[in-house]
């Protein structure tokens, strides 16, 4: 039995499924991926139907973007509460989605939604089940290796926003939810554990001006005085369209072996 990491699938369902080929991942393994399996890539559709029931061995963390889908979903029910419209309409759904594009420019930026329900026919009562999907799951996943402390998680991960106060941060973080799906530089400069593993994504090694950029390899870096092991395992598939060097990359937590489509 062996246990991978994976993170920032983007909608790309076919490069994920030629990783676990590569890996020889089966019902005896264990997968943890750290979010963001929807937008930029042509199969947000498929990892939807994916995330329903991937199976008892895969343990899925949520990312920003597939919280931002919840909350998008989440705004259309408004609508289709005060109208008394139809959910399982795809009809009434197509309806809905127009009057919250004119609402706010915000809303789908990456076009997923529009694209399942102009294209898909797909139904509100549908996008409400995978809403619910990504509400259930967890913001990080702990877990022991080799006498270490593993934390998976989308952005990155700290014990308390007490450990802020006074740091000049890149960023603003409301809770500790904000810290875990959006921090970037933060989660390096500031985060981690004693003795542990953090394994994250979000900013992908693509990045140049981004402190883990690393060429569109993972990138690896060793807190001396924490005894914390960092990685960024978003090697920017989510780009690979404009951007050749970038991969997508699966860790085996055993061996710390890495692995790249």
């Amino acid at each position: 039995m062996s246990t991978y990491v994976m993170t920032d699938i983007h909608g790309h369902y076919g490069a994920m499924k030629r990783m676990f080929d590569k890996i020889g991942f089966s019902e005896e393994d264990r997968l943890i991926c750290a979010g963001d399996y929807i937008d930029r890539g042509p199969n947000s559709y498929e990892m939807l139907r994916w995330i329903e029931s991937p199976g008892e061995n895969i343990i899925l963390v949520k990312g920003n973007h597939d919280e931002e889908f919840r909350y998008c979903v989440e705004a259309m029910g408004m609508i289709f509460q005060k109208r008394g419209l139809d959910p399982a309409s795809a009809e009434d759904t197509l309806f809905v989605y127009g009057t919250v594009r004119k609402i706010t420019s915000y809303f789908d930026l990456y076009g997923t939604i529009g694209n399942l329900v102009k294209e898909r026919k797909t139904a509100f009562e549908q996008l409400s089940m995978w809403a619910e999907c990504v509400g259930k799951m967890p913001c990080y996943y702990e877990t022991v290796m080799n006498g270490r402390r593993c934390i998976v998680v989308h952005g990155g991960y700290i014990e308390s926003l007490a450990c802020l106060e006074g740091l000049d941060t890149d960023g603003s973080y409301d809770s500790l939810e904000d810290f875990y799906l959006k921090a970037r530089d933060d989660a390096y400069r500031y985060g981690g554990v004693e003795h542990g593993m953090i394994l994250a994504g979000h900013t992908p090694t693509t990045a140049r001006y981004e402190l883990p950029f690393n060429y569109g390899n993972v990138y690896r870096v060793y807190d001396e005085a924490m005894d914390c092991i960092f990685y960024d395992l978003d090697c920017g598939y989510g780009f690979k369209g404009v951007l050749p060097e970038a991969k997508l990359a699966c860790l085996r937590l055993e061996d710390e072996r890495i692995f790249y489509i």
